[in-house]
């Protein structure tokens, strides 16, 4: 029998069918698995139509353990997309500078070459903060110009806090004149090629600082050396930050790696006066301190109205919603074990669309009602209310193989909530319009030595991706079994 939602495909035993199927899905209520067909189990297929849009992201929560800076132009929607970001750094616990008396002032040298200094002298003789890229997008030649601003003590990005992708990170500025400015290409071109190419060279972009950003620091810590024992004693009392925007430059997106702020001194030697050290204080911007993320990226209300299809755009961009049809699944069907509901979403080709951006290689499948808050709590996927699924290049697509635990948690907590309510079903779905809907969104993913799941977090890369749906309705396959009856 076929309806306009599904259609219907009976059979006394799919063999085939079953023993492709490697895992079975069972629920609490004992009515989900796969059967052996030599217990008299006989099985149904039946395909039903699923329902998709485009929806905004929202404000969503920013990378840590990456900086992002640029400005590009998305050519399918003609926006800018910017990203500036802020970053604290990170202190050693009791962190120990040389004893003040070998601490060296300005240099002298005589007509000999000898070297001399006044000791006990807190000097410093110059200070840099280099940005380490992991990578980027766009011309490797591109002119940018970079400023850098001190972050406030008065008004400190706490770590207790979670920061979003859309935060005003100028709020936190100490000032709005920057300390220092710096034109350069992604690509260091005044770094040789034999250094460039080595293995332990790591591109970076090298900004050097007023000296008297670094001698507030080092006289800082022979004021009082306990605002160094800890970072969040020395975010608020030496160093809050700093805050990094491309002011000019436009074609390109950097990813940082760390950013590492140098401080360099001379120092002598307790016991020989001759002796003169170069000395650095070192701190990095880490995960165990803030690193916040701004991106500005407006203008995809009419990517999201668009009908014929839908879209996967980072960062903090579009996700995918699709509406599954959970009651039709359970109707006529309440005795069967549901042993396999799979769903596909096919990518249209690259030459198909005005799109110079990368693809997603993971996507989330996360209830609508959770799609913040799996985030917010640093969830990792449980395959019961979530799932992920990586990109099959070579069939274009993103397959969810078996998300049955998923409609029967649904369907499941409808019947249950109404009765625990007192309320008819389809008051309860009124009350509850986002129960039986879904969104897809890219991720990256880490995992332990073992190849467990450690974390879920955005994709904040710059990936834009069509998707067939929208006025086009995706399938999903549900394979059924039932005991026959003697």
């Amino acid at each position: 029998m076929l309806s306009n939602s599904r259609k219907y495909i009976n059979s006394a035993s799919l063999a085939l069918t079953i023993a492709l199927l490697t895992v079975g899905c069972t629920e609490d209520t004992g009515n989900m698995g796969i059967f052996p067909v030599e217990d008299g189990v006989s099985t149904s297929v039946a395909i039903y139509d699923v329902t998709s849009k485009s929806l905004s992201m929202g404000s969503i929560i920013a990378d840590n353990s990456n900086g992002y800076l640029g400005v590009v132009v998305d050519s399918e929607t003609g926006d800018t997309i910017k990203a500036e970001c802020a970053a604290q750094f990170y202190c050693l616990e009791d962190y120990n500078m040389p004893p003040k008396e070998v601490m060296l002032g300005d240099i002298t040298v005589d007509a000999q070459g000898n070297k001399t200094a006044k000791r006990g002298v807190v000097k410093c003789d110059s200070c840099e903060i280099r940005i380490y890229l992991s990578s980027f997008f766009g011309e490797k030649n591109n002119p940018m110009k970079l400023e850098v601003y001190e972050l406030s003590k008065t008004n400190i990005l706490e770590e207790t806090e979670k920061y979003y992708a859309d935060v005003d990170l100028t709020k936190y500025i100490g000032s709005t004149t920057p300390i220092a400015t710096k034109v350069f290409t992604p690509n260091d071109y005044s770094v040789d090629e034999t250094t460039s190419s080595g293995s332990s060279y790591i591109n970076n972009i090298r900004i050097l600082l007023p000296t008297s950003i670094g001698q507030k620091i080092l006289e800082a810590y022979y004021e009082n050396p306990k605002n160094f024992e800890n970072s969040y004693k020395f975010i608020r009392n030496v160093c809050p930050g700093f805050y990094f925007k491309i002011s000019n430059g436009e074609g390109t997106m950097l990813k940082t790696m760390v950013d590492v702020f140098n401080i360099y001194y001379n120092y002598g030697d307790k016991n020989d006066v001759s002796i003169i050290n170069e000395g650095v204080t070192r701190f990095s911007a880490t995960p165990e301190v803030i690193q916040s993320t701004r991106f500005s990226n407006s203008n995809l209300t009419n990517l999201i109205n668009e009908t014929g299809h839908t879209y996967l755009k980072t960062p903090a961009g579009i996700c995918t919603e699709m509406t599954l049809p959970i009651d039709d699944v359970f109707k006529g069907h309440e005795s069967d074990s549901i042993s396999l509901a799979e769903i596909t979403l096919t990518r249209y080709n690259k030459s198909q669309t005005n799109n110079q951006f990368g693809t997603p290689k993971n996507l989330l499948l996360v209830r609508k009602a959770e799609m913040h808050s799996f985030f917010e709590n640093n969830e990792i996927t449980n395959n019961r209310t979530n799932y992920i699924c990586t990109f099959n290049s070579t069939y274009n697509t993103y397959t969810y193989s078996n998300i049955c635990r998923l409609l029967s948690y649904c369907y499941n907590e409808k019947k249950e909530g109404a009765k625990k309510e007192g309320i008819t079903e389809e008051q309860w779905i009124k009350n509850h319009p986002d129960w039986d809907k879904v969104v897809l969104i890219p991720v990256v993913t880490s995992s332990n030595t073992s190849g467990n799941l450690t974390s879920v977090s955005h994709d904040m890369s710059l990936n834009s991706v069509k998707l067939i749906g929208g006025d086009t309705k995706l399938k999903m396959q549900v394979v059924y079994s039932r005991f026959n009856k003697e």
